[in-house]
């Protein structure tokens, strides 16, 4: 069952500065033109020889402003149809960015206000990783947002851990319409506790997933420090999955604030 978003209850939902009970602890809110502040922001890059995971189709850049760059208070993420001649260049026929914060954090709220796009075969996710990621999925993932092209306005919350992880087929989350999601900002949230990792659009929670209890690290690794990690992706098992539309290209997330509030 796909729940549906009201654009209308969007738009009259108000922003909520901290959370009852929280404070805010870190938030870019992309004042200031240019590149991202890499005081708060850092490129992963890694994979651009042997190609990204997935099959996903994209490069990487970094410091790059035609894929990512700040403007009029918002961080802008471009995919580009184009090819880099670069040493670490792995031939790709597109170009993006994906940006990961230096800080790091265990529990609370995270929010990130965006505009996604929904060209086919493009893939923007707002997601977490743990900071000190040396396995993946025993680590664990919190997938904020994801949203394939190929399926406009149906936007994704989802946990990947060892036993529960889209590899195996037995990821845990719930899909949601949001009918204006390209055409309007939304509000994309996680509430992360010891007990529980709740997802929610503009304060409507639509998907809870629970700690069992069980003290197994292969069913809720969530209790360490994890990151914040933005990107547009192209192609893909997921993304690419019914094809890429070349004509569609550039394809933007935009991306007005992100902050995260920890209990007080």
């Amino acid at each position: 069952m796909i729940l549906l978003l009201s654009a209308l209850g969007a738009l009259a939902s108000p922003v909520q500065e901290a959370p009852t009970g929280h404070r805010l602890v870190w938030a870019d809110e992309f004042s200031t033109q240019g590149l991202p502040d890499p005081g708060l922001w850092s490129y992963d890059t890694h994979a651009n020889p042997t190609g990204w995971y997935n099959n996903e189709r994209q490069y990487y850049s970094a410091d790059r402003p035609e894929n990512a760059r700040v403007e009029d208070g918002r961080l802008i993420i471009t995919a580009r149809r184009e090819t880099l001649d670069l040493p670490d260049s792995g031939g790709q026929a597109y170009t993006s960015a994906r940006l990961i914060s230096t800080g790091g954090w265990t529990y609370g709220r995270y929010e990130v206000r965006a505009k996604i796009p929904c060209g086919r075969g493009s893939w923007p996710a707002i997601w977490m990783l743990p900071v000190d990621l040396e396995t993946w999925p025993m680590d664990g993932e919190i997938d904020i947002m994801e949203h394939v092209g190929h399926n406009p306005g149906i936007v994704h919350g989802t946990v990947h851990t060892d036993a529960y992880n889209h590899v195996a087929g037995t990821q845990r989350g719930a899909e949601i319409a949001v009918p204006d999601a390209c055409d309007a900002f939304h509000r994309y949230q996680v509430d992360w506790t010891p007990d529980a990792v709740v997802f929610s659009i503009d304060d409507r929670a639509y998907y809870r997933f629970d700690n069992d209890g069980a003290g197994d690290k292969s069913t809720w690794p969530f209790d360490v420090p994890f990151h914040m990690i933005l990107n547009v992706a192209v192609g893909g098992d997921w993304g690419g999955a019914e094809g890429i539309d070349d004509t569609a290209f550039p394809q933007t997330m935009q991306i007005d604030y992100v902050r995260v509030f920890q209990p007080e």
